[in-house]
């Protein structure tokens, strides 16, 4: 049998809106009733209903969150930094995964508001136009986390992608390179070909070098994509000398291609990569990585869901946060 907070207002013979407020922390309850109200909850074990609280209040302190595949380290360690910033302004998280799949992620959108969220935290690798109209329908807030959208109207927080790009892919053209490959995740995502690739062309141009689509390699951001990526950039007349890579587990696998191949890493070729999760620290030797701050993105996009959600006053609804390059065995001392 459940019980209610009727039951904890008769047993402690006190109101039910006392009740009420020694349950939301409300400071105006004397200490002797307070500590009658707890003892009898605890002993009860009574358990607030979240349902009924948000029907009265119209809030469920309940954010829903979309993210593409959560075993992937990179959406990890962005779901911790939510998860840290909801617990510190006390939401509770409903965390769903969307395995890339664009009707799936409409399904998802539409249950989270089904299931009344008061916002939504949105991390997606293809984000349509349809997509986008139904965000923009949406009753609560949404923020983008590590994702965009082309209009720039949804809220949203990310790193400098073209720029982070030109710096890796100028770093190698400093040092002499002038085969630099280029592997990256599906075109269909819009941070892939209108940010990174284009900071990757971007660089080339201003050196004056030329660029050759042989040199840039599609994949789907696994490991098994960046084997493959590499078996296209071997059997090339002009072999890479270096790779930039937009995605870890890519990188992890061009390096390990050209290893299995008898090439070492970094004499014979060198590897830069782009989101520096654990990953890049736990291989030999340690990938050289752009620096994005997976945990602060996840961290941010919260902290700015929660101004949304409170009316807070908002200064900028698109937040680039900073990036530098970490250099680390997989490219050579300079």
């Amino acid at each position: 049998m459940n019980i209610t907070i009727y039951d904890v207002a008769r047993e402690a013979n006190v109101s039910m809106a006392t009740v009420s407020r020694v349950v939301n922390g409300n400071p105006n309850v004397k200490p002797a009733t307070r500590k009658k109200v707890l003892e009898v909850i605890e002993r009860l074990e009574y358990r607030p209903n979240a349902v009924a609280r948000g029907l009265a209040s119209k809030k469920t302190t309940t954010v829903g969150v979309i993210i593409p595949d959560i075993s992937n380290i990179f959406y990890g360690e962005l779901a911790r930094g939510i998860e840290d910033i909801a617990t510190m302004y006390k939401y509770n998280i409903i965390l769903s995964n969307s395995d890339q799949n664009v009707n799936k992620e409409l399904h998802l959108l539409n249950t989270m508001l089904g299931k009344q969220v008061d916002g939504l935290i949105v991390m997606s690798q293809n984000i349509t136009d349809d997509f986008v109209q139904e965000l923009k329908r949406s009753p609560v807030p949404i923020v983008l986390a590590g994702s965009m959208e082309a209009s720039g109207t949804i809220p949203s927080v990310n790193i400098d992608y073209r720029q982070a790009t030109f710096d890796a892919t100028n770093y190698f053209i400093e040092k002499g390179h002038k085969q630099i490959a280029f592997a990256m995740g599906p075109k269909r995502d819009l941070i892939n070909h209108a940010e990174k690739l284009v900071g990757y062309k971007q660089a080339l141009e201003e050196a004056g070098l030329e660029f050759h689509d042989d040199y840039v390699i599609e994949g789907g951001y696994t490991y098994d994509s960046g084997l493959e990526g590499w078996k296209k950039l071997k059997d090339l007349d002009n072999r890479p000398t270096a790779v930039v890579s937009g995605d870890d587990e890519m990188a992890l696998g061009v390096m390990h291609g050209a290893q299995d191949d008898g090439l070492s890493v970094p004499e014979d070729i060198e590897v830069i990569t782009a989101d520096n999760t654990k990953l890049a620290l736990m291989v030999r030797p340690q990938l050289s990585s752009i620096v994005q701050p997976l945990y602060d993105i996840g961290a941010v996009s919260m902290r700015l869901l929660t101004k949304y959600m409170n009316k807070e006053k908002v200064q900028e609804n698109i937040v680039v946060l900073p990036h530098r390059l970490e250099l680390r065995g997989s490219t050579k001392p300079e």
